[in-house]
């Protein structure tokens, strides 16, 4: 079945690249291009595309608007087109959590050229989103302490226990519906969320901002401390490593694993090679297969593994593979992935309490 996209951005440069690109791919075709939200939304009506790609900034109304009105009267697989800046990076979160399934990042020079390299990731990201489950989503409040789940009693499972996690499309909502819960003194957290070098800083500002815990982009010798959580830099493979007693992050601009930089896999598989048994796996919406084989590295080294369950999943590509690889101990909702995680620290015999 070819998948219809809708193509909707004001640069008639843009919409011709994206065309050209989507048109190449024997299993989609652009039944229409927009160069604004109100032809948009006429054109939706007319030609009901199974996917639109939206542009964020637009005159007569910006993509955000637009996007939130669509995904409260007709929500469908949206795939945002965003810049690479601090500015485009907010609005693109922003979008994300009102339900847009993905982005694609503009470069920022010669973007005939740039739209063009972009061309494989352009058609991944569609056919995900194709394969979405698309749904509006509120935006969502800054969580109270009633919200957050109760704190460990014993520190030594907060200083020696690991969670790592992993996540493509639709991760960053799914992280953050992770991290708001826990308690200020959980484990130190390591995380892999595949994204662009330009976004990672504010992704990380944005989870510090509603989490107790503290969360910031990985540098280079952070050590891994409990009530915190280090996010890998774009473009750079987030590996942790163990220096006697402490665990501390290490960056890596090796080559891309499973075609991403930062992967998954590298970090699942340095989490077997140092933690192992003190080491809890997450891995949770995305596309393709990134996070497998090394989440069964890490229950064959001894960490228990969960995986975030089809029907909460924006994409299920990584935590079916992740599972059928056998590297899974429980498979779980996203809205009990927290309660879940802390029950099995206490279950280790660590007592828990409400602060």
């Amino acid at each position: 079945m070819t998948i219809k996209v809708l193509v909707v951005d004001d640069s008639a440069l843009i919409r011709s690249i994206l065309k050209e690109i989507i048109n190449s791919h024997g299993d989609m075709t652009v039944v229409g291009a927009a160069p604004d939200p109100l032809v948009a939304r006429e054109m939706i009506k007319a030609l009901n595309p199974d996917v639109l790609t939206l542009d964020v900034e637009m005159p007569k109304m910006d993509g955000i608007d637009f996007l939130e009105k669509l995904m409260r009267l007709r929500p469908m697989p949206v795939v945002m087109i965003s810049s690479l800046t601090e500015r485009g990076s907010e609005i693109t979160f922003k979008a994300l959590e009102l339900g847009a399934v993905d982005y694609i990042s503009k470069p920022k020079l010669d973007i005939q050229k740039g739209m063009q390299e972009y061309g494989d990731e352009i058609a991944e990201k569609i056919r995900a989103a194709a394969r979405s489950r698309p749904r509006a989503k509120p935006v969502a409040e800054k969580f109270t302490a009633d919200a957050v789940l109760p704190s460990l009693s014993n520190t030594s499972a907060s200083t020696e226990k690991l969670i790592i996690i992993g996540a493509s499309t639709g991760g960053t909502e799914a992280i953050k519906d992770f991290l708001v819960k826990l308690p200020p003194d959980c484990p130190g957290i390591a995380i892999t969320q595949h994204m662009p070098e330009a976004f990672t800083k504010s992704f990380a500002a944005r989870l510090d901002s509603l989490c107790r815990i503290s969360v910031k982009e990985a540098e280079q010798g952070d050590r891994i401390l409990p009530g915190h959580a280090y996010i890998a830099p774009g473009n750079a493979h987030l590996l942790v490593k163990r220096s006697g007693a402490n665990y501390h992050c290490e960056l890596s601009d090796g080559p891309p694993v499973n075609r991403h930089r930062p992967s998954v896999d590298v970090l699942f598989r340095s989490a077997a090679n140092c933690a192992g048994k003190n080491a809890i796996g997450v891995i949770l919406t995305g596309m393709g297969k990134d996070g497998a084989q090394g989440m069964l590295e890490m229950k064959q080294a001894g960490a228990y593994n969960f995986a975030q369950d089809e029907a909460s999943c924006v994409v299920f590509g990584m935590p079916r593979e992740a599972i059928l690889a056998g590297g899974v101990d429980k498979v779980v909702p996203l809205s009990e992935m927290s309660s879940q995680v802390m029950n099995y620290l206490s279950s280790l015999g660590v007592r828990a309490f409400r602060v």
